[in-house]
């Protein structure tokens, strides 16, 4: 995605940031729970100056906008900044940043639970430009001195034989998903493809130990879920849990659960995120379980 350059629209300048050194003029106007990351994500790779683009009044920010990527990534993967002061100012700031026609990544914007009570400019400013509400998610953590709950007996863990066992597991999970995301992709694609693509632009690209992966199967060794501890470069996580269909309804997930919370906890982390739809109430239920508390909620918001 080629961004554009420098515009000026009457007294509105709209330009990306210059360098490292305009992150403070990036922050200025506004206050965000990403902010004190952006100069990290900069030189770690995972964004560009040219992916951090501001509306000035004045010399003054009216509004700002932001996108993300892994490291090492072409394009960027979202836009997960975004404030404004007066509405329009940010539909400019879109429309002058992002080329004509393309479809633009998703949003992503961490809120608090009551987020709905008023309608937020940037919000407005969204919606006016084409974006609609893809789904709501819980946001969940897990602290150290909360009970751990042990996996239980009924299953053994170990770590995927191979990449292939693990999509293929994956490629089961799929079946039935409440996951908001998941459902999208198997509505443009099939489910081995999806789970390919998931193992090989995410999992596959965490840092963290490979290691502490966790296949679960029954004591005869047929497979019965998996979970995938990691650390996103931020903060240690479950990146993914799944039972498969044919063992559903068992309890397991709080077995798998509690083996990824557990692998995280064994390397003394100050706490373990999650996320989950909020309609998938199984799944928040069994973070709840599991004793991980919900400290945001996540709002996702798409132009397709």
């Amino acid at each position: 995605m080629e961004f554009a350059l420098t515009l000026h629209d009457q007294d509105l300048t709209l330009r990306p940031i210059s360098g490292p050194d305009e992150v403070d003029l990036f922050n200025a106007e506004f206050s965000y729970v990403l902010d004190a990351e952006i100069k990290g994500d900069l030189t770690a790779g995972r964004r560009r100056p040219e992916w951090l683009w501001v509306a000035l009044r004045g010399g003054r920010v009216t509004a700002r906008a932001g996108w993300w990527s892994r490291p090492g990534d072409a394009e960027p993967q979202v836009m997960d900044v975004f404030d404004v002061r007066d509405p329009d100012d940010g539909v400019r700031l879109l429309r002058a940043a992002l080329p004509a026609g393309a479809t633009p990544p998703d949003y992503t914007r961490y809120l608090q639970p009551d987020w709905r009570d008023a309608a937020p400019a940037w919000l407005t400013a969204l919606e006016k430009t084409g974006a609609r509400l893809f789904v709501e998610r819980l946001r969940l953590e897990w602290r150290p001195g909360t009970p751990l709950r042990e996996p239980g007996d009924r299953l053994v863990f170990r770590e995927p034989r191979d990449a292939g066992e693990l999509i293929g597991l994956m490629t089961q999970v799929l079946d039935g998903t409440l996951d908001a995301h998941s459902r999208a992709d198997l509505a443009r694609t099939i489910a081995r493809q999806a789970a390919e693509e998931q193992y090989r632009d995410e999992l596959e690209r965490y840092a963290s130990p490979h290691e502490w992966w966790r296949v679960a199967t029954l004591p005869d060794g047929e497979p019965v879920g998996f979970v995938i501890p990691a650390h996103n470069g931020y903060h240690p996580i479950i990146a993914y849990i799944g039972v498969v269909p044919a063992h559903r309804g068992h309890g397991y997930v709080d077995d798998l659960l509690a083996a990824g919370t557990g692998v995280l906890a064994a390397q003394g982390v100050p706490r373990v995120r999650a996320a989950t739809d909020v309609g998938n109430v199984p799944m928040a239920a069994a973070f709840a379980r599991a004793g991980y508390v919900t400290f945001e909620r996540q709002v996702d918001m798409t132009w397709k």
